[in-house]
């Protein structure tokens, strides 16, 4: 250790405060660091983990290799684990009404196979034997074709080709003649379970898989093969020799950027880039200003040193040793506060990720070296800046101007001349004050930074917290009062209600209701619409002011007679006058925003086809409807006029035969356990084999999963803000404190000349508000812009957003700032006034 090394420890001895300070800033920063890297770790961990549960642990898959192929692969030092199964064949589904997947393929599963591959069993059993088989439900659901579990299936099993060359399941279907399916065997199978679409079966495939167990040595396999190392794959698809395709998994591999999908990578990598630059231009200003307050302590002694010889590059040298120093100190404590805290906030988390991803991989801390390596590199970096910065501006001052100390402190008369109304104003006491802050700039305009940069990162944090709720609110789905719905359009009715008596009596249902939706085109003579209507409605429905006739879509919600009942019950309506045959309605018209209400009821008459039949509904507006079935895309207005009347007048209105599109017929259900019964009631479907096209929702979970998000996005929105609060706090603590150290020789002097402590604090207070009003001055501007770029960035980017002005979190701010000034200005003054005035006028140190 040299003697510049030994100065530079004296001078972090004697400041005690400031190296403190600084220290606890650069392990503020050093922890947040970590927390960022290591959070994004461990999602990623979390993210890849939930993908392997549910598309499988493998990496590169083959579709249609030999045993030999199998062998090579497993003799590979690079691969790990090796799975496969049979590719017993294919045969034509009769009856399926997916042209692109016209097969069904026979795969026969080992035991390797079973374990290694996912399979997501919704009723019976697995297979058994080579005679048994497992039929995945979207034969049902998206083939059109009932296979139900006990059924005997027979068929003629053979391959597909396209003159010589034999197609596998990674090869889509070739229309017009470009296949043919040989047969080459007749196999029977009893069904034994009914099961998900498997995960290895690619939305393109020709063949609904269909599963067995292995019967025979195969000429033809499907290989699944897992690397190692992952990062791997590049380099293991492109040394493999031969015509053999390959498929990867996409699904896992993406969360480890090693798929053509990089945006959940990029994003999650932008993300913490940004938040990392945040942190760091925190950070760097206070360790800049630390580090440039305290060249400023020690001008005199850099004079003294450069006269005797000291280099440029010696005193940059033991500045930045200085910087290594507080680092070798800060950085540890911070990656070991920041390991804990982040293993905190994800227990905190951990439940709302379960039910908002996936349910069966816990979230937990993954401790990576190289992420705190990164973490202390990237500290070390900011430090080591913060530190350059004023060294080389220091080390570069002329020596006489050191030992003088003329560069600090340059008053010109103009500079610092204050009117004859400010003194009138605010009396000597603000006068001086105002003369300390214009006779030397360059220091108040550090405090003046800090502040403002203070307000400016924890206005803009909050606004990116405020703007990502939005986000996880405007993805939410309009809750009805219920927690499972069914809905579908091409149903019959009687079926429905099969369905009905069924899957009402799923375990933890309380509550269950069913109703249908039929939407007609209806015309209106506009000489009977009121100014009202047509000042509400005419633009949305097409009316240009001349027309006599206007049409409009009236959708009739027709509800069990005990849920209509309930309604009337609720309005305050006669349930004689609106029950029954050709008696009145109620109707909802439903605006952006509002519900539409005109006092008279309104006429609107249906016809058939023909013209020979009608219907006249007289309806009554009212604030208010039952239950509503969600909405599909494609089937939002800009308004609705919603009738609702009892079902048992259905039968007149379907006798029109005139609705515009299919009627939705729909169930609802409230349940005690959502997730159960959701679950039962898939089953029942899946069992039943439902060809029509259908939607199961658990509404309940849906906005659970919202809540879920909004909770992880408060959560990691509000402790970012406060560890760059605490960051920011620190730097104006330790810029006003030392800025107050520096001046105490000035200090002294005015109180040694008589001035009172009452003037004293008056003037202190002063000096706290030229602080304030200079942060606000330039604070709340740039907040409100870059609280408004980083709204128009996630605009643009396709978030749901709406400009929200900053105004409660730069309140808070302004209050922050000044009770942080006044409190810090209460600390250093103190510790002025406990210091002899004389042993403080003849301290060198200006």
């Amino acid at each position: 250790m040299n003697i510049f090394h030994k100065v530079a420890l004296q001078g972090l001895k004697k400041s005690r405060t400031r190296t403190l300070v600084t220290i606890i800033g650069v392990a503020l920063s050093a922890a947040l660091i970590t927390a960022v890297t290591t959070f994004g770790v461990s999602l990623q961990s979390y993210m890849v983990n939930g993908a392997i549960m549910k598309y499988g642990n493998w990496h590169v898959a083959f579709p249609d290799a030999d045993t030999s192929f199998v062998q090579k692969q497993a003799d590979d030092s690079r691969v790990a684990h090796i799975a496969s199964f049979e590719n017993i064949g294919y045969a034509a589904l009769t009856g399926g009404q997916n042209p692109d997947k016209p097969y069904l393929f026979i795969a026969g599963f080992n035991k390797d196979a079973f374990s290694a591959l996912p399979i997501e069993l919704l009723s019976g059993r697995l297979p058994k034997n080579s005679s048994e088989i497992l039929v995945p439900a979207h034969v049902a659901a998206n083939g059109g074709v009932k296979i139900p579990v006990g059924s005997t299936l027979t068929l003629s099993v053979g391959n597909r080709m396209s003159g010589d060359q034999r197609l596998s399941q990674h090869d889509s279907y070739r229309r017009a003649g470009g296949e043919t399916l040989a047969a080459t065997a007749e196999k029977t199978y009893t069904v034994v379970g009914i099961c998900q679409r498997p995960a290895i079966e690619e939305y393109a495939a020709p063949g609904y898989t269909l599963i067995t167990t292995e019967d025979t040595a195969a000429d033809s396999l499907s290989v699944f093969v897992t690397l190692k190392n992952p990062y791997q794959v590049p380099s293991y698809t492109d040394s493999l020799s031969g015509n053999h395709s390959y498929v990867l998994n996409d699904d896992v591999l993406r969360f480890m950027g090693l798929s053509g999908e990089k945006l959940l990578t990029v994003l999650l990598y932008s993300i913490g880039a940004i938040l990392i630059g945040l942190v760091m231009l925190g950070s760097v200003f206070l360790i800049y200003n630390s580090f440039n307050i305290s060249l400023n302590e020690r001008t005199h002694q850099f004079g003294i040193l450069m006269s005797v010889g000291a280099t440029e590059k010696q005193l940059r040298n033991s500045v930045l040793f200085e910087g290594l120093c507080i680092g070798a100190i800060g950085i540890p404590i911070g990656i070991l506060a920041g390991l804990p805290s982040i293993q905190l906030v994800l227990t905190l988390v951990a439940k709302n990720f379960a039910n908002a991803l996936y349910d069966n991989v816990p979230l937990t801390l993954v401790v990576s070296v190289p992420a705190l390596v990164t973490a202390a590199v990237i500290s070390m970096i900011t430090i080591l800046i913060s530190a350059y910065l004023p060294a080389k501006k220091a080390a570069g001052m002329p020596v006489m101007a050191c030992i003088r100390q003329t560069n600090e402190v340059k008053v010109e008369a103009r500079a610092i001349k204050t009117s004859s109304l400010t003194s009138r104003l605010y009396g000597l006491e603000g006068t001086l004050a105002l003369k300390n802050f214009k006779r030397n700039k360059r220091r108040y305009r550090s405090i003046v930074l800090s502040l403002t940069l203070s307000v400016v990162l924890f206005v803009s944090a909050s606004s990116f917290g405020t703007y990502l709720n939005q986000i996880a609110e405007s993805s939410s789905v309009v809750s009805e009062n219920y927690d499972i719905t069914f809905d579908t359009r091409d149903m019959k009715e009687s079926e429905l209600f099969q369905l009905y008596d069924k899957m009402k009596t799923a375990a933890g249902v309380t509550k269950s209701s069913y109703q249908a939706l039929s939407t007609y085109s209806c015309v209106l003579d506009t000489k009977n619409l009121s100014g009202h209507f047509l000042d509400e409605f005419g633009k949305l429905i097409g009316y240009d002011g001349t027309s006599e006739t206007a049409e409009v879509q009236l959708n009739i919600q027709f509800v069990e007679d005990s849920v209509y009942q309930n309604l009337l019950e609720g309005l305050g309506l006669s349930a004689k006058e609106y029950t029954g045959q050709d008696k009145k309605m109620v109707i909802a018209g439903i605006l952006p925003g509002n519900f539409y209400t005109q006092e008279e009821p309104m006429e609107f008459t249906l016809r058939s086809k023909a013209g020979s039949q009608t219907k006249t509904i007289r309806a009554t507006f009212v604030q208010g409807y039952p239950d509503l079935l969600p909405a599909q895309p494609g089937e939002f207005l800009e308004y609705e006029l919603l009738v609702i009347a009892p079902y048992e007048v259905k039968p007149q209105f379907d006798a029109l035969g005139t609705a515009t599109k299919p009627t939705k017929l729909g169930m609802t259900f409230q349940s005690e356990n959502p997730g159960q019964s959701t679950a039962e009631m898939q089953r029942m479907l899946d069992g039943a084999s439902i060809t029509a096209d259908y939607h199961l929702y658990n509404v309940h979970r849906i906005l659970e999963e919202n809540r879920n998000i909004a909770f992880i996005i408060n959560l990691f929105s509000s402790v970012f803000v406060l560890m760059i609060s605490l960051i920011a706090l620190a730097n104006v603590f330790n810029t006003i404190s030392t800025n107050i150290k520096l001046r105490r020789r000035e200090l002294a002097m005015l109180r040694s000349v008589g001035m009172s402590d009452k003037d004293f604090n008056q003037m202190m207070r002063f000096e706290c508000i030229l602080y304030g009003m200079r942060t606000m001055l330039w604070g709340l501007p740039l907040s409100g812009i870059l609280s408004w770029l980083i709204y128009k960035g996630m605009a643009m980017g396709g978030g749901s957003v709406h400009y929200v002005f900053p105004w409660s979190n730069m309140g808070i701010s302004v209050l922050g700032v000044l009770v942080i000034v006044s409190i810090t200005m209460l600390y250093a003054v103190s510790k002025i006034k406990k210091e002899n005035i004389i042993d403080a006028l003849r301290d060198d140190m200006a």
